[in-house]
């Protein structure tokens, strides 16, 4: 073919613990050139193995001496292009290794890889036939050699380096497809491993391997994914030595740098859990495109979404991870938004409906109906609900989806409520095509459930601030009594539920609640008076016998937040206290007959 008679390749494949048996190839020297296009005045045909951890005993007590140059067995010089293939994710290739084939390139590979090869019916060669060393050391070592390395490293136009290989009969690798040990899927599997097993994981050949080969991007491709398999074989049968060919290997190597980026951060996540507490002294985080978006919080800002691939993410759940059933592409304030319901409404027991707006719930209810909860949330404040996001911590069946889909805003009775978005951790067949009859606009989608958990990282200018998430719950708290007033138990159970409503407010963070719903709340204002009286608007006449929690001690009470919630009715209030006018909002309560309970924690929300 054209792309052969221009280019000679290499191609290393890198295998699991079998031992595949392989043709011996007798070396001899030839003049060709290169896949990176570049002539050189004598080349070693390259065989490579990608190492992989390997787990095998060795079936010979003993390695052998390491020959001489001179006798130095190798694979190279047949005129025959070549490539080394080491995976772990063994997706596809079977399409990749008889595209190879068709294309005239000989294959090298160990273990489970090499099986698989051959099991496509495409033949291969063992990387110890190219290095004339056995695996060794229950497989660690197989590819640390210079018969590897140095097939990788050689910079073809380089007169000395061509040599030095040609004089110890290594040929070069112009491919390199590698990818590594399933690290990630090994420490978070359930049973945890024992740390032994846990470190016999890490990979070692296939990082060296994948490093050397993105590091001589000018005469070496890699692969790491994949995905790329098919645009590899088409600029291949293209012709390995056009100048498209070389940017398409600089892409290549940005993502072969960025897969061990990714593996390193998740090794030295998991190793600084076994032997660290707290924020670690560095840390990496990998992160994974999943899509672009159309434009940050404002059109002219460009934006994207990315997920989490940290070992502390795995399978917990939540809107990064959610499918999307229905509607229109996702937006950057789409995700703000839906991840603030669903985390909220996720920190509920009991069968919950909540609808935000701007990041705050303006509508929470708790009921055993989750249709009632639905109208009772919407009726909190039916004009900041509409266009808002709807979560729920229960399945959405068809009865719940016609409710969603047909009720009339209790403004008017007749308009119907519009939302850019429902979430829920699941949907019968029937609700969820009720549902998706609502508008082909609505964003539906279903995510694993996910109270508040983990850690938050937040930017900053120049930098990243690092905490525990906010997952202090009212079961966890100590609720004390200050004043004269007991509480009753009704009154100790709405508490608790606005207390729990609180912390997922922007402070300054005041919620009324009554009966197992939101009534009112108050955020993000800059002194808590403004929001006592926002949140008691919110509330109107149903702030009668209702309670009140806010996110930070009252800094004033009489003429301020305390009298003014008092005087409209408020029956009991809930702060975290430690204020140094705290005996003013006991003597302010007592003068009205309110209960007033402290709970020694508070719950800022920036």
């Amino acid at each position: 073919m054209a792309c052969l008679q221009r280019a000679q390749k290499s191609v290393v494949v890198r295998g699991e613990q079998q031992v595949v048996s392989a043709a011996v190839i007798q070396p001899r020297f030839v003049a060709m050139p290169l896949l990176a296009g570049r002539s050189v005045v004598a080349e070693a045909s390259s065989l490579l193995l990608i190492g992989r951890a390997a787990r095998q005993q060795l079936n010979a007590t003993a390695a052998p001496p390491a020959p001489a140059p001179s006798a130095m067995p190798s694979q190279a010089n047949t005129g025959t292009p070549r490539a080394l293939i080491s995976l772990s994710d063994k997706t596809n290739l079977d399409v990749l290794v008889k595209g190879l084939s068709e294309l005239g390139i000989e294959i090298v590979s160990t273990g489970g890889t090499a099986m698989a090869i051959q099991d496509a019916g495409v033949p291969c060669v063992k990387v110890e036939d190219v290095t004339g060393f056995p695996e060794m050391l229950d497989g660690r070592v197989k590819t640390l050699h210079p018969a590897v390395h140095g097939g990788i490293l050689a910079i073809r136009d380089k007169p000395e380096h061509m040599a030095a290989i040609a004089k110890h009969n290594i040929g070069t690798i112009d491919l390199v497809i590698v990818n590594l040990y399933p690290f990630r899927k090994t420490v978070t599997s359930d049973p945890a491993p024992a740390f032994e097993v846990s470190v016999e994981n890490i990979d070692i050949g296939g990082p060296a391997m994948i490093r050397a080969a993105a590091k001589n991007m000018a005469h070496v491709a890699v692969v790491v994914d994949p995905a790329d398999y098919p645009e590899l074989l088409e600029k291949l049968r293209q012709g390995a030595g056009s100048a498209d060919f070389a940017e398409f290997r600089k892409k290549l190597a940005w993502k072969a740098f960025q897969h061990c980026s990714s593996y390193d951060a998740q090794v030295s996540e998991w190793l600084w859990s076994q032997v660290g507490s707290g924020p670690a002294p560095q840390m990496t985080v990998p992160l994974q495109l999943a899509q672009t978006l159309r434009y940050g919080e404002n059109p002219h800002q460009p934006a994207a979404f990315y997920t989490d691939s940290s070992l502390r993410e795995f399978n917990a759940g939540g809107v990064a991870t959610s499918v999307v059933h229905w509607g229109k592409e996702m937006s950057y304030n789409n995700y703000l938004d839906a991840d603030a319901a669903y985390q909220c409404c996720c920190d509920y027991t009991g069968p919950t409906c909540v609808i935000v707006k701007h990041t705050n719930p303006c509508g929470i209810a708790s009921r055993s109906d989750l249709k009632e909860a639905y109208r009772l949330a919407v009726r909190a404040d039916p004009i900041s609900a509409f266009g808002g996001i709807v979560a729920f911590n229960r399945s959405v069946d068809a009865d719940l989806a016609r409710e969603i889909r047909e009720f009339r805003s209790p403004q008017d009775n007749e308009t119907k409520m519009f939302y850019e978005i429902v979430v829920a951790p699941g949907y019968t067949p029937e609700g969820l095509e009720v549902l998706k009859g609502k508008s082909k606009n609505l964003r539906i989608l279903e995510a694993k459930p996910r109270a508040p958990s983990g850690i938050s990282l937040r930017q900053v200018a120049g930098g990243w601030l690092w905490q525990g998430a906010d997952s202090l719950n009212p079961e966890a708290i100590t609720f004390t009594c200050v004043s004269q007033a007991q509480p009753t138990a009704k009154q100790l159970e709405d508490l608790k539920f606005a207390w729990r409503a609180v912390k997922h407010v922007k402070s300054n963070a005041i919620t009324i609640a009554k009966d197992g719903r939101l009534l009112g709340m108050g955020s993000g204002q800059p002194n808590r008076v403004n929001s006592v009286r926002i949140a008691i608007e919110k509330a109107a006449a149903e702030v009668q016998g209702s309670v009140l929690a806010s996110d930070a001690f009252f800094p004033f009470s009489w003429g301020d937040s305390v009298e003014i919630a008092c005087k409209a009715g408020v029956s009991a209030i809930v702060h975290p206290g430690g204020s140094l006018r705290d005996q003013d909002a006991i003597d302010c309560c007592n003068k009205y007959g309110v209960v007033l309970l402290t709970t020694g924690v508070r719950h800022f929300r920036h």
